[in-house]
């Protein structure tokens, strides 16, 4: 697979300018376009830039982006994980989403040799090249364990952008390579906390980077201060159990709970329980119920539909779940509706399955 690499230690900015406008007029290859045109619209005169929120709860929307806070959010990454010049970078996401158009700003800021590929689920099929930090989706890792040739090259690998199962994480606590978990959306800039996944530190808790002061609401849900990332405090819709000031544990998305009968449920806590016991997408979600308010139901993935393959399941989760935590219907879905970045969208695959009901 063909590959891009770019040189920032070496590369002043005149030369970066001629090199990205040749490229636009030469490529044809819409990935290495995206590249190209965020270089020249990052050394460009404006102190905003242009990010696409991913959509993953209401439908994706363009913000702007103060440069200065984005080199601050490189710099916070860069000394937690102790980037040095001439380290190399990969960059397999998008740079039309939040966490490509960081990984370029940490190239830059950091002179770094930025390796870039095709943005696909097999990142590193053909990688030739000691790589010092990559980020990437849990699916790009999960395929990536194949490769073990190639991900012994790779030293450190950031997760982002999706939920790590228990499953992935086993198989991460296997490797030599070191694995992140981040939490953090477009308007934080990236991440602002990290959960170590294996090796000695790995934890089931995040810790903030430095400079970040978290609290919660009155509903539990994560609140972040960060002077110089943020213009303001930032009030989530993640639920958290909140350990201290820099140190959680999340829960869930409050839009996500299910109130069943008085009873709180956390669909994402549910979900990583099931992890090694259903090989296909799946997630809970709470249905108007005239009982119970909301009834929770299991929503899988499959083109297949059978009483007999939901009397296997139903048989396989049963012993993992207390009561109350078992969904009252198992649905069978051929697509669920998904974000550009690969995301599951809840509401809209519920939505569509409703429709055609």
């Amino acid at each position: 697979m063909k590959s891009l690499k770019l040189n920032f230690s070496q590369v002043n900015k005149s030369k970066l300018i001629v090199f990205c406008q040749d490229g636009i007029k030469t490529s044809t290859e819409q990935w290495q376009l995206d590249i190209y045109t965020f270089i020249l619209e990052w050394v460009n005169e404006d102190k905003l830039v242009k990010a696409k929120t991913s959509g993953s709860t209401g439908s994706p929307k363009i913000i702007l982006l103060e440069k200065a806070k984005m080199i601050e959010s490189a710099k916070m990454t860069g000394e937690f994980f102790k980037f040095k010049k001439e380290d190399n970078a990969l960059l397999c996401l998008s740079p039309q989403f939040i966490a490509g158009k960081m990984m370029i700003v940490r190239a830059i800021v950091w002179q770094m040799n930025l390796v870039c590929v095709k943005p696909y689920g097999h990142p590193i099929e053909t990688l030739d090249t000691e790589i010092d930090f990559a980020a990437m989706i849990p699916l790009q890792v999960s395929n990536s364990i194949q490769y073990k040739e190639q991900l012994a090259k790779v030293k450190t690998i950031l997760i982002g952008g999706g939920v790590v199962d228990k499953n992935l994480e086993f198989t991460l606590d296997q490797l030599k390579s070191k694995f992140f978990s981040s939490f953090g959306m477009t308007e934080t800039l990236s991440h602002i906390a990290l959960r170590t996944l294996n090796g000695p530190n790995k934890s089931n808790t995040y810790k903030a980077l430095n400079g970040v002061t978290l609290s919660t609401d009155d509903r539990d849900c994560l609140k972040i201060k960060a002077q110089k990332l943020l213009n303001k405090e930032i009030i989530t819709n993640d639920i958290v159990n909140l350990i201290s000031s820099s140190e959680f544990e999340w829960l869930g998305r409050y839009d996500h709970v299910i109130n069943s009968a008085g009873i709180k449920l956390f669909p994402e806590t549910i979900e990583e329980k099931l992890s090694p016991y259903i090989n296909k997408p799946y997630f809970f979600i709470g249905i108007p119920d005239e009982h119970l308010g909301e009834k929770m139901i299991l929503l899988i993935e499959s083109q297949t539909n059978s009483e007999e393959l939901k009397k296997k399941i139903s048989d396989k989760i049963r012993p993992h779940l207390e009561k109350f935590q078992f969904p009252r219907e198992i649905i069978f879905l051929s697509n669920f509706k998904r974000t550009l970045t690969g995301k599951i969208q809840r509401k809209a695959t519920l939505e569509s399955f409703t429709e055609k009901k």
